[in-house]
């Protein structure tokens, strides 16, 4: 029968009563960190390694123990290894089990480190995949857009500020738009792993040890970049955690904003795309609904990330060094930001690539809302006329429309000369949509020409 007494818990020793049953519950995190199961092995196998090279255990002691890791291992992902809450973490799961199944050899893994930079180092080379995972859905989605981009090079959309008709650009550079925003995330990303790429594994509790470790040799077998250069900081900070969960947000943020356009672009007042039918779900009482509901979780889901961000950083604020069981809080909500993150990635990756644009609709949405009003004014500016008195020229040639229900092109050239002598009949060319869109010809614009120089530009970055 197992012993649950603190005699069988590794820090039993000090302790003169057995811990309460109801506390034993509410300390424990095996719960949540066995998902870290992989990587704490990973991490002691490392450890084995390298105590048996510095001569701390012996290379029998270290063979028995990688073997036992292995069957651990195994175990745990055939579904019939036993968890056991009185043992508290996915640690001392793993170290109990190892010890009951090679004897000795099992209690000297433990040798010159502590849980608490054995936890630390988990997270990281935990989180150094993740990162790895959101990287690879980030480019996905990105392929998507440039995809997506590049079939609708031409296709007219109005374009909006204050959600007002502004100015006519193409879907092609609309979509760009949000892959520079994927592609600073991507950078944030790659920028935050550097960070998490550093082993605590040796700083011990807090100080080191007094062992002849060798801390690059196990940074080196752990494919660290280096050993972090303090105890102290190596296992008390969680900053790695903040950082990777601030980038998360920042991303989601970005999908929460390109969701509310496509709920926005799918609804029946706009009518500019159609989203695939795997992608959203009906009603239950109303037959004709279509329901966005991939792009409204997203933008629901971006907030629940927002939320994990603060309570990382409310959990750090008031701990003094080094470590304090409040860190414990930290492993479930970067746990579901991760899970979050890659499952909004997935969705948008797998989605953006089949939208389907109306553009048709969506070029006489940029027909309507004066959206050449801006080209008339550098007409007028190229004619000679200062930009403030073209601006003013153009608001009263704009009120005379609305008056009359017409759009600029639908005017008569007598009309826009009664108010600019200046103007002539080349006007018509600038007030269409095509001439629009063709006169911002240069790099970073909307002309057709640039989007798909914009395209080939953005695939060789995403090469580098």
């Amino acid at each position: 029968m197992t012993d649950h007494s603190n005699s069988a818990k590794p820090w039993g020793g000090r302790f003169t009563e057995s811990t309460d049953a109801f506390v034993e519950a509410f300390t424990a995190s095996v719960g949540f960190d066995r998902r870290l199961y992989r990587y704490d092995i990973q991490g002691s196998r490392a450890h084995a390694r390298m105590l048996a090279k510095v001569a701390v255990i012996s290379d029998d002691e270290c063979a028995a123990i990688l073997d036992g890791l292995d069957r651990i291992e195994a175990s745990i992902e055939q579904g019939d290894f036993e968890w056991s809450v009185s043992l508290e973490d996915v640690h001392m799961n793993i170290e109990a089990r190892l010890t009951a199944l090679i004897g000795e050899a099992g209690k000297k893994l433990h040798t010159g480190r502590s849980r608490n930079d054995q936890v630390a180092t988990d997270m990281r080379l935990y989180l150094r995949d993740r990162i790895d995972d959101a990287c690879r859905e980030l480019r996905r989605l990105q392929q998507g857009l440039l995809e997506l981009a590049e079939r609708e090079a031409d296709t007219l959309l109005p374009g909006f500020t204050h959600l007002q008709v502004a100015m006519p650009v193409t879907f092609g550079h609309h979509m760009l738009a949000w892959f520079e925003n994927l592609q600073r995330d991507h950078q944030r990303l790659l920028d935050c792993r550097k960070r998490v790429n550093v082993m605590p594994l040796g700083a011990a509790a807090l100080a080191g040890t007094s062992f002849p470790i060798d801390r690059h040799y196990t940074a080196e077998l752990l494919d660290f970049e280096a050993p972090a250069e303090n105890s102290l900081d190596a296992v008390s900070d969680r900053d790695f955690a903040i950082e990777f969960c601030a980038a998360a947000a920042l991303i989601l943020t970005h999908l929460s904003r390109f969701s509310e356009e496509l709920i926005l672009w799918a609804s029946a007042q706009f009518d500019f795309i159609d989203l695939p039918d795997r992608f959203c779900t009906g009603s239950s009482i109303m037959p004709q609904k279509k329901n966005p509901d991939v792009p409204e979780l997203v933008r629901g889901k971006t907030g629940r990330v927002a939320g994990h961000l603060l309570g990382l950083l409310m959990l750090m604020k008031g701990q003094p060094l080094a470590y304090n069981k409040d860190n414990q809080e930290d492993k479930e909500p970067l746990f579901d930001t991760v899970d979050t993150l890659l499952d909004c990635l997935r969705a948008f990756a797998d989605m953006v690539p089949a939208l389907q644009c109306k553009s048709d609709n969506m070029r006489r949405a940029a027909a309507s809302g004066y959206s050449t009003a801006t080209d008339l004014a550098d007409y007028l500016v190229r004619k000679g006329m200062a930009f403030r008195d073209a601006h003013e020229v153009v608001g009263r040639a704009v009120r005379l429309g609305i008056d009359s229900g017409r759009d600029l092109s639908e005017m008569s050239l007598p009309e826009l000369q009664d108010l600019a002598a200046i103007i002539e009949d080349d006007v018509f060319e600038v007030l269409t949509l095509e001439g629009s869109v063709a006169a911002r010809d240069h790099f970073g614009g909307t002309a057709p020409a640039q989007v798909r120089a914009a395209i080939a530009r953005a695939r060789e970055r995403m090469e580098d």
